[in-house]
């Protein structure tokens, strides 16, 4: 089903104070670093993302901005994602495992060798990264959540470009036990902190000092390693393919960077050849409706500065005319748009 069949859904907008009980039923269906299950953080991130959207935050580099997914229907947040305007400073660096081959010969045994090779690395003036993108599993297929979610980021940062990094990074979820578990940070990670995955991805929220001072510096062979733990370095997991081939299709690749903790790839893209940010576009909105059966699939956003939500988005057809576009009555009402008001777009697909 698709927009051409009925009106939106969904409205994406920015998080607000009020939203803490349905953000924090939300982040229990993941616990991710980005979007912890604890109302303490979650209350400060929501707190940050305001003063973000506000611009109480001066440096924009500073700034983290929160979106929700809200059934338009039941005003139920049925989903979350985030832009950290720069992962990666010199008090919180942005730390991976980079992965290399190095290749060994013996003449003697005329032996020739390839092995895999960790070794962590830092980024202290880090890229923008997208993170944060959880659905509630009852609404997962219902009119593409994750991907409107995914896409509204892109959609803000086509809009305020001068507020991210010239290059933007997904750390994406790797497979895990059935416990929760990360293989590769039992069999490394583990090793040299004596903290469970778990105990450590939340030392890491308050301060990553432990990691650059009891990680090894040097280089770790995964040769070293269990079949089933060199198996999934750099991998994905189920429920993250998807998200893998899209960013792929967007112009996203994979860094050779993997996450230190939980062995998820990191891909990244310079954010101007981002395939959504290359095609956005903005036009006044036309007082008149779209007809019926007319347009393409378009995420479209307005930006409104002096009232409490800011930005509001959805998924609808949409037609440009010359200056102007047109839009389906439901996605202008959505959207608390009027005639006149500068609408910005991105396709889609």
């Amino acid at each position: 089903m698709t927009q051409k069949h009925h009106g939106p859904r969904y409205v994406l907008r920015d998080v607000q104070r009020t939203d803490l009980a349905g953000i924090k039923r939300v982040a229990a269906l993941l616990n991710s670093q980005n979007l912890p299950d604890d109302e303490k953080a979650l209350a400060e991130l929501i707190d940050t993302s305001v003063r973000s959207f506000t611009g109480a935050i001066r440096n924009p580099f500073e700034r983290q901005y929160i979106f929700v997914l809200e059934e338009l229907r039941t005003a139920r947040i049925v989903g979350t994602s985030m832009i950290i305007a720069q992962h990666g400073t010199r008090e919180s660096p942005h730390i991976y495992l980079d992965i290399y081959e190095k290749e060994h010969y013996s003449a003697f045994l005329d032996k020739h060798l390839r092995h895999r090779v960790l070794q962590i690395g830092y980024n202290f003036e880090g890229p923008t990264e997208i993170g944060g993108l959880v659905v509630d599993p009852a609404f997962r297929h219902h009119d593409k959540p994750g991907k409107q979610l995914s896409f509204c980021r892109f959609l803000f940062m086509a809009i305020r470009p001068q507020r991210f990094r010239e290059r933007v990074l997904a750390e994406l979820m790797p497979p895990l036990t059935p416990e929760g578990k990360s293989r590769l940070w039992e069999a490394f990670g583990s090793k040299f902190t004596n903290l469970s995955y778990q105990d450590a991805d939340r030392a890491s929220r308050r301060n990553k000092e432990f990691i650059q001072q009891l990680f090894p510096q040097g280089e770790i062979y995964a040769t070293l390693f269990s079949k089933s733990v060199q198996e999934v370095i750099g991998e994905v997991g189920p429920d993250t393919v998807g998200v893998r081939t899209m960013l792929e299709k967007i112009g996203f690749r994979y860094d050779e960077h993997i996450d230190p903790f939980d062995g998820g790839p990191h891909f990244s893209a310079p954010v101007r050849e981002v395939g959504p940010i290359k095609l956005y576009a903005r036009a006044k909105l036309s007082a008149e409706q779209l007809p019926a059966g007319e347009g393409e699939d378009r995420l479209v956003a307005i930006e409104r500065p002096r009232r409490r939500q800011r930005f509001r988005a959805v998924w609808t057809l949409a037609r440009f005319d010359e200056d102007a576009v047109l839009l389906p009555t439901p996605a202008v009402e959505a959207l608390g748009a009027q005639t006149g008001d500068v609408v910005h777009t991105i396709p889609f697909y």
